[in-house]
C-alpha cells in the first residue's frame, strides 16, 4: 500500500482544527483520486478492494472533519443553542439544497438528449408550474396559524381531517424513505463512475444502437450499486443515531460544494472546446442546438444507453416521472417551522424564491446543455456535467456525492420525525411503538426508515425508484393544494392567512396538475398509490381514534347542511323523499344500571327504523330539576357526554340531547315543539311502553303517558311505542315467523313502511308480512281484501292479506262464549276501574266538587268506558288467536279519549298488550309516508 496515502488518510481522520481542514481536504482529494485512474497492475487483483476501501475512508474522513468541528463547538458551549433562523438559512437554503440534487447532475443532460431542447423546456416548465402552484397553496396554509411538527402532514391533517392527514402523511413518509434510497444510489453511481476501479462487478458497453463505439463505455453494475448502497445506508444510519443535532448544524455546509460545482459546470460550458468533435463536446454551437431541438425517444438498456433491443422505452410521460424528483423539496422550509424567527414571512418568501430560482436554473441549463454537445454524447455520458466542469471533473464528483449524501441524511432524519409526529397524534394505535417524548430522538422510527431505505437500495436501479418517489410526493402536493382549495372555497371565519396572493382556482389547478402528472407517468403506479392511500384512509376511519382538529371537512359539512336545510324549505316533504327521523325518548319508565343512560335495546330498535342504517336519530333524556341551578347544569353536561358515548358504542347515527325541566311532561312538551330545524325536525316519537307502572305502583305514570301522547298528536308527530323491549332482538339474533300488521285506522302507510324497514334488517329478513284488516260483519270482506292487495301491489310490497270481521262492541258476543286468557285481564280491569271510579266519587263528594283526575275535572261516561274495554278485549283476543307465534306485531294506537282519566287509558292499553310478547303500537300523522307513484 502506498505510504503517502496512509499518512494522508491518518491526517484527515485525526483532524480537529475546524473548517480550515475542509479546504485542505478538497485540495488533497484530487491528488488521491489521480492514481486510481491509472492502469491497474495485473499482478495484484486485490487492488480493487484496496482502492474501494480507501475511497470509502476518504469520504468518511471528510465527514469526520465536519462532525469533529461541530463536536468541538458543542463541547465548548455545553449545549446546542436553539437559535432561531431567518428566511435565508431557515427556508431558502434547505429548499435549494433539497431541490438541487442528483437528477440535475447525472440525469439532466441525458433527459435533454432524449427529449430534445423543446420538450425539455416544456418538461421543466410543466413540473416547475406544479411545484410553484403548490408553493402558493403551502404559503397560504402555513401563514394561517402556528405550526407544529410533522410538516405537510400537520397542514393536511388539520385542513382535511385526521383520516386524510394520516393516509397522505404515511405515503409522504414512504416517499421520503424511498427518496433516501434514491440519493444513496445516486451518490454510489457517481462514485463508481468517478472511480471505475472501485467497481467489483464492472460492466462495459461497446455498442450504441447496434453500432460499435470507439471506446468502451463504463457502466456501474447493479450489484455494485446494491453492495455500496447498503454499506453507505448503514453508515448514514449510524451517523443519524449518533448526531442528529450535529447534522442540522452541518447541513448548510453541504451546499457550499454544490454551489461551487455549479459554478464550475457553467464555466466549463463557456470554456468548452469548439473544434474537437470526436469527444462529442462542441461547445456552445447553434448547429448542435438545432440538432438537439427535437426529441429522440427510443429504447435503452438498464444502464440508459440507447439499444433497440432494450427493455425500457422512454417517452415524455416517462421522463416526467424521472425528472419530477428534481423539483421536489419545497417542504423543507415548512418542516423547520419550529426553528424559524417568523414562520409566516419566511415560509412563503423562502419557498417561492427557491422554487423560482431552481426553475430558472433548469430552464437555462436546458438551453446550454442542448447547445454544447452532440446527442450521442448527451445520451451516453451520464456524468457529462463532470466531463465539462472546469478545471477538473473531481469537483463535480465531490459536489454530487456531498449533495446526495446530504439529501439522504435529510431524508433519514426527516422521515422518522414525520412518522413520530403521526404516532404522537395518537390516531392509529398500531403506530404507538413509534411514539417519542418531546425532545427525544425517534430511534425506532429511524430503524424502520432505514429498513425501507435498504430494501429500495437492493433494487439497485435509480430509474425504477424515481417514479415511486414521484407518486408519493405528488400525492402529498395534491393534498396540500386540495387543503388550500377547500379552506379558500369555504372561507370560514378562522381562515385568515397572511399570504394574500392565493385563490381557490389556483389551488384547484395545482391539484389537477398533480393528478395529471401522476397519470402521465404511469396509470398503474397512480392506481397503486391511490389504492394505498385509500386503504390507509379506510383503516384509519375504522381503527383510528377521533381527532377533533377543526378541519375543513367539518366546515364543509356545516355549510352543506345549511344549504340543504334551506333547499328543503318549510314545505311538506313528498312521500317519496320521506325519511323517518325518530326522537328516542330515553326515559325508561324504571331504573337502569348505573352509567347506562338509555335502555340498551332502544338503539337497536332505532337502527331498525332506518333503511341500511341511513338516517338520523335524536336521543333525548330529561333531567328533573331547575335549569338555573348550577348543579343541574353540570349534571346535564355529564349526562350528555355519557349519552353521546353510548350512541357511539352502539354504532348508531344519532345525536344526543339533554333537557333540564321541572318534570317530564313539561320537558317533553318543550322538546316536541322546538327540537330540530325546518324539515329536519323529528317526525316519530319512540318510547318504551311503561309495563312497570302497576307493579312499581308508579301512580304518576298514567297522567304523564297520556300527556306525552296528546302532545305528540297536537304537534303532528307519529308515535311508536315498543312493548317487550327487553326481548327485542339485536343484529345477530335472527327471527323467524311473521310480521303481523293489524291495520285498523288509516295512518298514512306508516305501519306498512315500518314493516318493510324491519324486513330489511338481517334479524327479520327471514320473516313474512301478514296484514290483518279489521272489517265490520256486514261489509264485503272479499272486496276489501282485493282492494288491499291491489294497494300493496302498487306500493311494491309483498304481504299476505287476511280480513277479519269484528263488531266494534257487542256485549253478548263476548259475554260467556269467549273463553280465553283475555277474559281474566278484562275482568280485573273492570274491577280496578270500578274501584278507582268509586274512590273518585267519594273524594268529590267529600270536597263538594266535581269529579277530578290528574288535577283537572273529568266527565266519566261509564257506558263509554265499558265500550272501550270490550273493543280492546276483542282486539287482544284476535291478536292472541292469529299472531301468538309472530316475530313482532304492529297495531294501531288508539288516541286517549277526551275527559277520561289517564288511569283509565292505561287500563285500556294494558288490556290491549296483555300476553303479547313483542308489540309495536303505532300512530301515524296527518300525511302520507308511502306513495304508489314512481
Amino acid at each position: 500500500m502506498p505510504e503517502y496515502l496512509a499518512l494522508e488518510v491518518h491526517a484527515l481522520l485525526t483532524a480537529r482544527e475546524g473548517f480550515s481542514d475542509i479546504a485542505r481536504l478538497l485540495s488533497r482529494l484530487r491528488c488521491h483520486l489521480q492514481p486510481f485512474s491509472s492502469p491497474l497492475p495485473t499482478s495484484w487483483p486485490s487492488w480493487y478492494w484496496i482502492r474501494s476501501f480507501w475511497c470509502l475512508q476518504l469520504l468518511l474522513g471528510f465527514f469526520k472533519v465536519l462532525f469533529g468541528y461541530v463536536a468541538m463547538k458543542v463541547t465548548t458551549e455545553g449545549h446546542v443553542n436553539a437559535v432561531k433562523l431567518g428566511t435565508m438559512m431557515g427556508v431558502f437554503v434547505p429548499c435549494l439544497q433539497n431541490i438541487m440534487g442528483i437528477i440535475y447532475y447525472i440525469r439532466f443532460t441525458w433527459i435533454v438528449g432524449m427529449a430534445g431542447v423543446g420538450d425539455s423546456l416544456l418538461l421543466v416548465a410543466f413540473c416547475g408550474l406544479c411545484t410553484f402552484l403548490t408553493s402558493i397553496s403551502l404559503s397560504a396554509i402555513a401563514t394561517n396559524g402556528a405550526m407544529k411538527g410533522g410538516g405537510p402532514y400537520y397542514l393536511i391533517g388539520r385542513a382535511l381531517g385526521p383520516e386524510v392527514g394520516v393516509s397522505i402523511g404515511l405515503c409522504f413518509f414512504l416517499g421520503n424513505a424511498v427518496a433516501g434510497a434514491l440519493y444513496v444510489l445516486g451518490a454510489v453511481e457517481t462514485f463508481l463512475k468517478a472511480v471505475p476501479a472501485a467497481g467489483i462487478f464492472r460492466e462495459s458497453v461497446t455498442k450504441v444502437n447496434g453500432q460499435a463505439t470507439p471506446e468502451p463505455i463504463e457502466s456501474p453494475s447493479s450489484h455494485d450499486l446494491q453492495i455500496y448502497g447498503i454499506v453507505v445506508t448503514l453508515i448514514l444510519c449510524f451517523i443519524v443515531f449518533g448526531g442528529v443535532k450535529m447534522i442540522n448544524r452541518v447541513a448548510p455546509a453541504f451546499l457550499i460544494p454544490v454551489l461551487f460545482s455549479l459554478c464550475c459546470i457553467f464555466i466549463g460550458i463557456f470554456s468548452a472546446k469548439k473544434n474537437d468533435p470526436t469527444t462529442g463536446i462542441t461547445g456552445l454551437s447553434m448547429e448542435s442546438f438545432k440538432d438537439n431541438w427535437s426529441s429522440d425517444y427510443q429504447f435503452t438498456n438498464d444502464a440508459g444507453i440507447p439499444d433497440p433491443k432494450g427493455q425500457t422505452y422512454w417517452n415524455f410521460n416517462a421522463l416526467v416521472g424521472l425528472f419530477f424528483p428534481a423539483v421536489t423539496g419545497i417542504m423543507a422550509g415548512s418542516n423547520r417551522s419550529a426553528s424559524l424567527k417568523d414562520t409566516q414571512r419566511s415560509i412563503p418568501v423562502g419557498t417561492l424564491a427557491a422554487t423560482l430560482t431552481t426553475t430558472v436554473l433548469y430552464l437555462i441549463s436546458v438551453l446550454f446543455f442542448g447547445a454544447m454537445a452532440t446527442r450521442d454524447k448527451l445520451l451516453t455520458d451520464r456524468l457529462l456535467t463532470a466531463t465539462i466542469a472546469w478545471p477538473f471533473p473531481a469537483i463535480v464528483h465531490i459536489g454530487i456525492i456531498l449533495s446526495t449524501l446530504g439529501a439522504a441524511l435529510q431524508s433519514l432524519t426527516g422521515a422518522p420525525r414525520l412518522l413520530a409526529a403521526i404516532a404522537n397524534d395518537d390516531i392509529l394505535p398500531v403506530l404507538n411503538s413509534f411514539k417519542v417524548a418531546e425532545g427525544n430522538e425517534p430511534h425506532v422510527a429511524t430503524l424502520f426508515t432505514a429498513f425501507i431505505c435498504v430494501g429500495c437500495v437492493i433494487i439497485g436501479n435509480l430509474d425504477l425508484i424515481t417514479p415511486t418517489v414521484t407518486m408519493f410526493f405528488l400525492l402529498c402536493y395534491s393534498g396540500v393544494n386540495l387543503s388550500c382549495f377547500l379552506l379558500d372555497l369555504l372561507d370560514a371565519p378562522s381562515w385568515r392567512p397572511r399570504w394574500k396572493f392565493h385563490h381557490w382556482s389556483v389551488s384547484l389547478l395545482g391539484a389537477s396538475l398533480c393528478i395529471v402528472i401522476m397519470f402521465l407517468i404511469s396509470w398503474s403506479f397512480t392506481i397503486v398509490s391511490l389504492a394505498l392511500a385509500s386503504l390507509i384512509y379506510y383503516y384509519v376511519s375504522i381503527k383510528g381514534k377521533a381527532g377533533d382538529w377543526g378541519d375543513g371537512f367539518k366546515s364543509a359539512y356545516f355549510q352543506l347542511a345549511l344549504r340543504s336545510l334551506r333547499s328543503l324549505g318549510a314545505n311538506q316533504v313528498h312521500p317519496k323523499n320521506w325519511y323517518p327521523i325518530p326522537l328516542i325518548f330515553c326515559r325508561p319508565w324504571g331504573q337502569l344500571p348505573e352509567n347506562v343512560p338509555c335502555h340498551p335495546k332502544l338503539a337497536d330498535f332505532a337502527n331498525c327504523m332506518k333503511k341500511k342504517g341511513r338516517g338520523m336519530s335524536i336521543f333525548v333524556s330529561i333531567l328533573d330539576g331547575d335549569y338555573h341551578d348550577n348543579e343541574h347544569v353540570e349534571d346535564a353536561k355529564a349526562a350528555y357526554k355519557q349519552l353521546s358515548a353510548y350512541i357511539d358504542y352502539k354504532n348508531c347515527e344519532a345525536v344526543a340531547e339533554i333537557v333540564v325541566a321541572p318534570n317530564m311532561s313539561e320537558g317533553f312538551r318543550g322538546i316536541v315543539q322546538s327540537m330540530g330545524l325546518g324539515n329536519l325536525k323529528p317526525n316519530i316519537v319512540v318510547m318504551r311502553y311503561p309495563e312497570i307502572w302497576r307493579r312499581e305502583n308508579l301512580t304518576e305514570i298514567p297522567a304523564t303517558f297520556v300527556t306525552i301522547i296528546n302532545d305528540c298528536i297536537i304537534a303532528n308527530k307519529a308515535v311508536v311505542i315498543v312493548k317487550g323491549l327487553d326481548e327485542w332482538p339485536n343484529a345477530y339474533q335472527r327471527q323467524y315467523g311473521t310480521i303481523d300488521l293489524y291495520w285498523i285506522v288509516r295512518d298514512g302507510g306508516l305501519m306498512l313502511l315500518l314493516s318493510q324497514l324491519l324486513l330489511a334488517r338481517e334479524s327479520f329478513e327471514s320473516c313474512k308480512i301478514q296484514v290483518f284488516c279489521i272489517a265490520e260483519e256486514d261489509s264485503d270482506a272479499e272486496e276489501l281484501k282485493a282492494d288491499v292487495k291491489k294497494f300493496l301491489y302498487d306500493l311494491r310490497m309483498q304481504a299476505e292479506v287476511i280480513v277479519i270481521s269484528m263488531k266494534s262492541w257487542d256485549m253478548q258476543a263476548v259475554g260467556g262464549s269467549q273463553q280465553d286468557e283475555s277474559l281474566e285481564a278484562f275482568t280485573a280491569a273492570q274491577r280496578r276501574i270500578a274501584s278507582y271510579l268509586t274512590e273518585m266519587k267519594s273524594t268529590a263528594e267529600g270536597k263538594g266538587s266535581a269529579l277530578m283526575a290528574d288535577g283537572k275535572p273529568v266527565v266519566v261516561n261509564e257506558q263509554q268506558v265499558e265500550k272501550f274495554l270490550y273493543t280492546t278485549l276483542k282486539l287482544n283476543s284476535t291478536i292472541l288467536r292469529y299472531s301468538r307465534m309472530a316475530a313482532v306485531v304492529l297495531v294501531s294506537l288508539p288516541p286517549p279519549p277526551v275527559n277520561h282519566p289517564g288511569y283509565f287509558y292505561m287500563e285500556y292499553m294494558d288490556l290491549l298488550v296483555e300476553n303479547v310478547p313483542r308489540l309495536l303500537i303505532v300512530r301515524g300523522y296527518r300525511r302520507d309516508v308511502v306513495t304508489i307513484f314512481t
